[in-house]
């Protein structure tokens, strides 16, 4: 196991494949490096970049140091920057790509990012959080009751009610009820743009990077919306949708839009 230490002194775990300019890549919701898309997609970027995954903090084998505190996961990110290099690219999913926003706005050595589907709700197409969601999650949590903190979850994000029956019967389930606790992480991240309220006002200025927002063709109108108000929001940003694809995209239909958008122009 290769680790970083981050800023509070939690051990980071993290993996390093391929060759070029460095990208981390920054998980969604429940997964890690072992579990979720992103060990696909770094194999597809591997033969253009420096690719690293890691363990978001509280998951596989990184640390959780308490209390949590989103800028804690920034911390985690700017640590393996520091590893990196002097300029390093960022890609985020879901609300994998929330931490990669705040992160492109705060840590110097990110040069170019690109963000997929980041779960913000800013208009009436889509209910918002329910007021008391993370404290309902702190309590199940308190209770131990595990399963139940990833069903409420798998409800907010809209998972068919047959497969949150059947879920508990699958082997994937120990491995989501491993990673419930990290759930109220992500919504505390979150929950300020669930609201269905419009960004505010220079709210994305301090992301001055270059952007890439970018949403599937086949995900709902509240995505679509919300993605093509935050490439209008953010100082340099261009929006792209990718044909055929949802929330979970596919790592062959994203990793050619990483490769062009990282890749510099000769």
């Amino acid at each position: 196991m290769t680790t970083v230490r981050s800023a509070d002194g939690t051990t980071i775990a993290y993996s390093r494949a391929g060759q070029g300019p460095p990208l981390i890549l920054v998980d969604g919701a429940l997964c890690s490096r072992s579990f979720g898309p992103m060990p696909k997609l770094a194999e597809a970027l591997a033969p253009h970049f420096t690719v690293y995954t890691y363990d978001r903090r509280g998951r596989g084998e990184s640390g959780g140091t308490a209390p949590y505190a989103p800028d804690r996961e920034v911390e985690d990110i700017e640590a393996l920057a520091a590893l990196a290099g002097e300029t390093v690219y960022l890609h985020g999913t879901s609300s994998g790509a929330a931490l990669a926003l705040d992160a492109a706005g705060r840590i110097p050595a990110i040069g170019k990012l690109v963000v997929y589907e980041p779960p913000f709700i800013i208009d009436g197409t889509r209910p918002p959080m329910p007021d008391g969601f993370l404290a309902r999650l702190d309590r199940l949590l308190a209770d131990g009751r595990r399963g139940d903190v990833v069903k409420e979850f798998m409800r907010l994000v809209g998972t068919p009610a047959i497969f949150t029956a059947v879920m508990p019967i699958t082997p994937v389930w120990p491995k989501l009820k491993a990673v419930a606790h990290t759930l109220p992480y992500d919504i505390a991240m979150l929950q300020d743009h669930q609201r269905g309220t419009a960004f505010a006002p220079g709210e994305w200025a301090g992301v001055k990077v270059p952007t890439l927002v970018a949403v599937g063709g086949k995900s709902p109108a509240w995505i679509s919306n919300e993605t093509r108000a935050l490439a209008d929001a953010l100082p340099d940003a261009t929006h792209r949708t990718l044909p055929g694809q949802n929330h979970m995209v596919k790592a062959q239909a994203i990793a050619p839009v990483l490769t062009e958008f990282f890749t510099p122009a000769d």
